[in-house]
């Protein structure tokens, strides 16, 4: 047996001293380690590769098929020396084995160099943001196109002064942590200070428990906010039921009973959207909807007299404070979709006349 082995060993050529290097990009804790095989590497069946930590006493650590050049070392600690070699193993016994690579550390990285194309992207789009909201600070008037649901808001609660009607806000069905509920309850604050200047009662029926805690606190400090907190009234902010339908036959009944002037559906809905706007269509109030849901968006557009669509509803905070910060960052906003499309237009030109080598520059 030993005499076997001296043969093979004398055979088979070891593999070249393997290259160790941290992994690039990473978040520490994993080593590369490559090598050229054996010259005889179709007539070996393995390489086992072994690992110092420290200086000390070589362990295998994993064995892969022959043919194999390259392996990911996972299980280190950051910090921590590490030297390889790979044996090459045939008929279970190691046949010839590689010098010790040079010493090798893991360590993580505070960027990834792959991304750079993003981080670029980053700035810019940050960069045109804050120039907006600084235009905005200083005075400068940002021009924002007008949004009709919004510049009827005024009037529709002028109406419902006049004529000695409630408003019913709806702030639509879904919970606190969806973006469209907390648009609508931006724009609550401003319904409500609205209507506490006017003295004009204020509805505003909840679905959810925690949007239902909210929205009084918002209705309150709008109240505040207007010199007026004497006329707020708890009871015209309520909780009626977490059941879908349940609570839409509620709000129905309000409708039909207290024949609102206005009526504002802004959030987000489900299939109770058309059963809410028709039943107030046939009342014959002004009606302002305002949802993300393309599903239900048809029937807002269809029974009521405007519609936010979309991205609208996001704007309706900043279209109607005119805060600084707000109104530059959609100014700011919208400048970055106006380049991005622009630069989606520039590309797919580039990539119908050919040019498509361009795009690994900026490792798209």
């Amino acid at each position: 047996m030993t005499v076997l082995l001296c043969i093979l060993l004398a055979v088979v050529e070891p593999p070249e001293t393997p290259l160790a290097y941290d992994y690039p990009n990473d978040n520490g804790g994993q080593i590369v380690i490559t090598w050229q095989p054996s010259p005889q590497d179709n007539e070996i069946d393995s390489y086992d590769i072994y690992r110092s930590q420290a200086g000390g006493p070589f362990e295998k650590i994993n064995s892969v098929t022959s043919g194999t050049t390259s392996f990911i070392d996972t299980n280190v600690r950051d910090g921590d020396t590490y030297r390889y070699r790979i044996a090459a193993v045939k008929n279970s016994n190691v046949v010839a084995q590689s010098e010790i690579s040079e010493e090798v550390v893991s360590s993580q990285q505070w960027f990834h160099t792959g991304r750079f194309n993003i981080f670029l992207g980053i700035f810019a789009y940050s960069t045109i943001l804050l120039w907006f909201i600084y235009r905005a600070r200083t005075g400068k008037k940002l021009f924002i196109r007008k949004i009709p649901g919004l510049e009827a808001l005024d009037e529709a609660v002028g109406r419902a002064t006049e004529m000695g009607k409630p408003i019913l806000y709806v702030p639509g069905l879904s919970t606190i942590d969806d973006i469209a509920t907390i648009a609508s309850l931006n724009i609550l604050s401003r319904v409500a200070q609205k209507t506490a200047e006017y003295n004009t009662t204020l509805l505003v029926p909840n679905r959810n428990p925690v949007v239902y805690t909210v929205s009084q606190e918002v209705v309150k400090e709008a109240y505040t906010n207007a010199g007026r907190p004497d006329a707020y009234n708890p009871d015209n902010v309520y909780f009626i039921t977490a059941q879908q339908f349940a609570y839409v036959a509620a709000v129905c009944g309000t409708m039909v009973r207290e024949k609102p002037a206005t009526n504002l559906f802004l959030g987000y809905f489900w299939a109770e959207s058309l059963i809410l706007a028709e039943t107030g269509a046939s009342t014959g109030a002004i009606q302002i909807a305002g949802t993300d849901s393309v599903f239900q968006l048809p029937f807002f557009i269809t029974a009521c007299d405007y519609t936010l669509i979309g991205e609208e509803l996001y704007a309706a905070s900043a279209y109607l404070s005119r805060e600084p910060l707000l109104l530059g960052s959609l100014k700011g906003q919208d400048w970055g979709k106006m380049i991005i499309l622009g630069i989606l237009i520039v590309a797919s030109a580039l990539i119908l006349i050919g040019f498509q080598q361009i795009f690994s520059l900026f490792n798209i």
